[in-house]
C-alpha cells in the first residue's frame, strides 16, 4: 500500500516547539539496557539512534534515569554525570547530522525500582506468588522540591548534551504517575486528595523544566488507561482532564503532550478495550500537537492523522526491526518483524543494530 504525501497527513510537515518536523512518524521511548555499568550510552546506542534517524524525523529516547536515586535498574542510561552527558553528545550530533531531531524522555522510577523506593504513598506494587511486595517509602513533603529540581537539572543537561527538548515521563506506573493515579496517592497533604492536587507535582516539574530551558522544549507523556504495574485510577477522564487543562492553562506553548492509546498495556497488547477509554476529552483540551502512541498500523496511522491536523503517531516495537521505518511506511515496503526475545539483551548488539534496511534487506 502506497501512501502519497498529498493525501495524509502522515507525511506532512507540522511545527513542534522550536523545530519542525517534515513527517508525523515520530519513534517511541523504548527502554532496551544497552548503556554501560555506570549508566553512560555506548557507540552502540549511537548507532542505533543514527540507524533510526530520518530527515525531519522525531526520536523520543528511552527512559533515562535523571539522577542516581532515579532508578537502579542495570545498563540504562542517565543523565546526571559528565560522562553520561558526554555519552549523549555523540548520539544528538548522530542524529542531527542526518537531519532528525531528538527528545530525551527523563525518568523516576519511584516504586516501580528494582530495589526498595520512594513513592506517593506506601502502597507496593502486588508480588508475585509466594513472594513479598517490596513496600515504598511515601515521599515526605519536604522532600518534593528535590525530586522537582532532579528533572530541572537532566533537563539543563540534556540540553547541554545537544538534546532539542525533553519528554518528563509521566506515564506507565512510574512516580509522576504513582502521583497521578488515585489507586498510588493516598496522601493526605496538598498533593494528595483531589484531581488537582494529584497533579500538583507534575505541574511543578513541568513548570521547573519549562523555566530552566522552555515552553518549547518541553513535554510530557500520560497513559489514562493503563494497568501496567498495577495502576488503575478510579476516574481517569477527570484526572487527565484535570492536568491537561491545567497545562493547557499554564504552559500552552509546550512542544507536545505524548499519550498513550488504550489499546497497550505496557509493551503488550491489550484485547479488553472499553469504548470509555478514549483520548478524545484530553485532545479536545489541548491545542498543540498531540502525540499517540498505541501499536499503529499504517493503515491505522493514516486514519489517526487525517483526523486531527496536529496530531503525531508515535511507533515503537516496529521501529525496532526496521530502522528505516518512516521511508518503509511512506513507500508501502514490506516491514520486518521483530524479535521480543532480544528486546533487553543487556549491552549485546543482537536484535539492537542488526536489523536490515529496507534495500539491504531485498539484496
Amino acid at each position: 500500500m502506497t501512501i502519497s504525501t498529498t493525501t495524509s497527513n502522515l507525511f506532512q510537515p507540522i511545527k513542534l516547539g522550536n523545530i519542525v518536523l517534515k513527517h508525523r512518524v515520530a519513534m517511541a521511548p523504548l527502554t532496551r539496557f544497552r548503556a554501560d555499568d555506570a549508566h553512560v550510552p555506548t557507540d552502540l546506542a549511537k548507532t542505533y539512534y543514527e540507524q533510526r534517524a530520518s530527515d525531519g524525523g522525531l526520536i523520543i529516547t528511552e527512559a533515562t534515569f535523571i539522577s542516581e536515586l532515579a532508578g537502579h535498574y542495570p545498563n540504562v542510561p542517565g543523565i546526571y554525570t559528565a560522562d553520561q552527558i558526554e555519552g549523549w553528545k555523540k548520539i544528538t550530533k548522530a542524529v542531527h547530522d542526518k537531519g532528525g531531531h531528538i527528545f530525551m524522555q527523563l525518568w523516576f522510577l519511584g516504586r516501580a525500582d528494582a530495589i526498595p523506593s520512594v513513592s506517593a504513598s506506601a502502597i507496593p506494587i502486588p508480588a508475585e506468588e509466594g513472594k513479598e511486595p517490596k513496600v515504598p517509602r511515601a515521599l515526605e513533603t519536604s522532600e518534593l522540591p528535590g525530586i522537582v529540581d532532579m528533572y530541572r537539572q537532566a533537563a539543563v543537561n540534556a540540553v547541554e548534551a545537544g538534546f532539542d527538548g525533553v519528554e518528563i515521563h509521566g506515564a506507565n506506573g512510574y512516580l509522576l504517575d504513582q502521583f497521578l493515579q488515585s489507586n498510588t496517592n493516598h496522601r493526605t497533604d496538598e498533593y494528595g486528595g483531589s484531581a488537582e492536587n494529584r497533579s500538583r507535582l507534575v505541574l511543578e516539574v513541568i513548570d521547573a523544566v519549562s523555566s530552566a530551558i522552555g515552553q518549547e522544549r518541553t513535554s510530557i507523556r500520560f497513559s489514562p488507561y493503563s494497568h501496567f504495574q498495577d495502576m488503575h485510577d478510579a476516574n481517569p477522564h477527570e484526572t487527565w482532564s484535570t492536568v491537561t487543562q491545567a497545562i493547557q492553562d499554564r504552559f500552552p506553548k509546550l512542544a507536545y503532550l505524548h499519550f498513550v492509546e488504550a489499546r497497550v498495556n505496557g509493551n503488550v497488547d491489550r484485547n479488553d478495550v472499553a469504548n470509555s477509554e478514549t483520548l478524545e476529552p484530553f485532545h479536545n483540551i489541548w491545542k498543540g500537537v498531540f502525540l499517540r502512541a498505541g501499536g499503529f498500523t499504517l493503515e491505522s496511522a493514516v486514519t489517526a492523522a487525517n483526523q486531527h491536523e496536529n496530531d503525531v503517531l508515535v511507533f515503537g516495537r516496529m521501529f525496532i526491526s526496521n530502522p528505516d521505518l518512516p521511508l518503509r511506511l511512506k513507500n508501502g515496503w514490506e516491514l520486518t518483524n521483530y524479535n521480543r526475545n532480544t528486546f533487553y539483551n543487556n549491552k549485546s548488539a543482537d536484535g539492537y543494530i542488526d536489523y536490515p534496511f529496507y534495500e539491504t534487506a531485498k539484496m
